[in-house]
């Protein structure tokens, strides 16, 4: 049986990469309220201010950049802001009020950092673009991660592998979310610059 989650009960997308890395992290974030900013934080803010423009849209050699686009998916249960979505012309992809011809969608997350070996950016930016397809009834099989510190973009597929994961995390974030469960900690290497 498929859930689908009424829109006060949508959880924040960017979410799912505090999940995966650390459930006691997201919990302390999104169940318990609890946040403090510190210097990893704040660069991520810095990185981000770049693509916080939502009334900013460019076309450029046939692809169209939105920045700061809204997504939700009712069935995923979860709901935010893609930092950046390329429309590139396809012919299996969707059309855009006010352009010619069909465009495919692929969400482009900015990340403060550098690729990691754990697979959470790439969860929040398959979710976000589970979330398009959802809301555009279109299939996307790849978008983009952009690291600040190495000023690179990696493409990155998204598998089915890669969807399973994601649908689990977010059915386990909103159980953890209805019971008000905060896990206890498991102390790793990344509780150093733990927000």
């Amino acid at each position: 049986m498929t859930t689908e989650y009424s829109p006060e009960d949508l959880l924040p997308l960017s979410g799912i990469q505090h999940f995966l890395f650390c459930r006691r992290q997201w919990a302390l974030i999104h169940v318990e309220r609890q946040w403090q900013e510190n210097a990893l934080t704040a660069e991520g803010k810095i990185l981000h201010s770049r693509v916080d423009d939502p009334f900013f849209t460019e076309k450029r050699k046939g692809v169209i950049v939105a920045r700061s686009v809204p997504v939700a998916s009712p069935l995923l249960g979860l709901s935010g802001v893609c930092d950046v979505v390329k429309f590139t012309q396809s012919a299996e992809g969707v059309r855009l009020p006010g352009y010619e011809g069909t465009f495919l969608p692929a969400p482009v997350e900015y990340k403060r950092g550098k690729q990691k070996q754990e697979p959470s950016d790439e969860a929040q930016l398959c979710a976000q673009a589970i979330c398009l397809e959802d809301m555009l009834a279109v299939s996307i099989p790849s978008g983009y991660l952009y690291y600040g510190q190495t000023r690179r973009r990696v493409a990155i597929a998204f598998t089915d592998a890669l969807r399973e994961l994601v649908h689990k995390a977010a059915q386990e974030m909103h159980a953890y979310f209805q019971r008000g469960y905060t896990p206890r900690v498991k102390p790793f290497k990344g509780c150093r610059a733990c927000s």
